[in-house]
């Protein structure tokens, strides 16, 4: 090896060491809280285990405050993806027919137990499959933050019912998911995307708006139990696989970075016109 080749190698060696020594690293406290965090069981969709360790901007419009002036003057009721029913048994009381249905099969059982006392038939519907309900038998069709089947939901209001709707944009925590080389942003869920897919069923827009804003943590823990509960984000998170991507998180909140990323929410609500 010659002079030159010879100096090359050390001062790689030498780059790599201090690469090495100069990488965050977490004490065993820290590393035993994160596990406690992430093996935390998470249900419907409650985050109160994390209480206080998260905080989140809300957007400028008030979703529950409108479902339940829209839910006052309904007769028949239908929310779609309710999760653990958390958010519709915040709109009681209910109109007598009342129907809910949800895309993931462990939060059935939580969403029944919630609200079956209310009132609330609550049937499993896969995603982008039919619904399984009467034509036209809705008046109200609420849905915050699941998926949209424009041509179901269509079909189900009835003439001058309504259809409200708060989403999560296709660049939410964009940049959260970047620290962990997640998947790039998927856009197609936007304002204008469902917008369009609503108007081409038939439905006519009342409003629409969009904002961003922040989603802060306080500790690398609450954003390990975050990224558990919401596996889409980071598909594949463990502690395991992605421990340097949270020491440098933790080296950051050392050096009074916040933990604070994009959020990104629309707001939609159509009515069916009358023939």
């Amino acid at each position: 090896m010659g002079v030159l080749a010879r100096r090359q190698d050390k001062a790689g060696v030498a780059g790599e060491i201090r690469r090495v020594i100069a990488a965050p690293m977490a004490t065993a406290e820290q590393l035993e809280g994160w596990r406690q965090d992430e093996a935390a069981g998470f249900k419907g969709w409650d985050f109160s285990y994390i209480a206080g360790r998260a905080a989140q901007e809300e957007p400028p419009w008030s979703y529950r405050t409108r479902a339940l002036e829209l839910v006052k003057g309904a007769d028949r009721l239908l929310d779609i993806d309710t999760g653990g029913g958390e958010v519709l048994a915040s709109l009681a009381p209910l109109p007598g027919r009342s129907v809910a249905i949800e895309s993931y099969p462990p939060n059935v059982a939580v969403a029944r137990d919630r609200l079956k006392p209310l009132g609330v038939d609550v049937r499993p519907v896969a995603v982008g499959a039919a619904f399984g309900l009467e034509a036209a038998s809705f008046d109200l069709i609420l849905n915050r933050q699941g998926h949209v089947n424009a041509p179901q939901i269509a079909r189900c209001l009835r003439p001058g019912g309504r259809f409200l709707t708060q989403q999560v944009g296709g660049g939410n925590l964009a940049d959260l998911a970047a620290l962990f080389r997640g998947p790039a942003p998927g856009l197609e869920n936007s304002l204008s995307s469902v917008s369009a897919d609503l108007t081409a069923n038939g439905l006519r827009l009342v409003r629409g708006e969009a904002w961003t804003g922040r989603q802060a943590f306080l500790d690398v823990g609450a954003l390990v139990y975050f990224l558990k509960a919401i596996p889409w984000i980071v598909p594949g998170f463990s502690l395991d696989t992605h421990a340097a991507a949270l020491e440098a998180l933790q080296d950051r909140t050392d050096a009074s970075a916040p933990l604070s990323f994009t959020i990104e929410r629309f707001l939609i609500e159509a009515e069916k016109p009358v023939d």
